[in-house]
């Protein structure tokens, strides 16, 4: 029988966060992990470093401690779905990384489709003309911005719509 998925749904999550607190986007690759750390209102996400993949207990360790070094409060991960919204190995391999994650930290992590995360900061640093070295060099924690802003964004306009909708009833019932 698989493991139970260890992740909560995003507004989960976001709801059981103190008012003020740094989520880390992870982009997790094969050779990379790239990080991107939020701002204490969870508005804005910038890249923040590269973690070299060596072994497993390795990788942790670094990742936690930068989640101790900024205070994070939670971990928003990049899920590589296919363009079908099937799951292929990669999809498979940041479940595993999370199934094992999980018994580690207390942090609650959540998932955030990220298909073309990587096509999309790839492009635009073409588009800023950045050589080869510096994309190779940048392209994973950049991925990992554009998921956790992606992530934080869905929050923002949930919150707009909750409080738009509260206004409309309160309106209503003043009538």
């Amino acid at each position: 029988m698989a493991a139970a998925d260890p992740t909560l749904a995003l507004p989960d999550l976001f709801a059981g966060l103190p008012a003020s607190a740094r989520l880390l986007g992870l982009d997790l690759g094969t050779k990379t992990i790239g990080l991107a750390l939020s701002d204490l209102g969870r508005r804005i996400a910038t890249p923040l470093e590269t973690i070299r993949r060596r072994k497993f207990s390795l990788d942790v360790a670094e990742l936690l401690a930068i989640c101790d070094k900024h205070a994070i409060a939670g971990l928003i991960l990049g899920l590589p779905l296919n363009m079908d919204g099937s799951e292929g190995p990669r999809a498979q391999a940041t479940r595993a990384f999370v199934r094992n994650l999980s018994p580690l930290t207390a942090l609650p992590m959540a998932y955030w489709d990220e298909r073309l995360s990587t096509t999309a900061v790839t492009r635009t640093l073409i588009e800023a003309d950045a050589s080869r070295a510096r994309r190779a060099e940048v392209v994973d924690k950049m991925a990992a911005s554009f998921i956790l802003q992606g992530a934080l964004d869905r929050m923002q306009a949930a919150a707009r719509a909750a409080r738009d909708a509260e206004e409309e009833a309160r309106a209503r019932s003043a009538m």
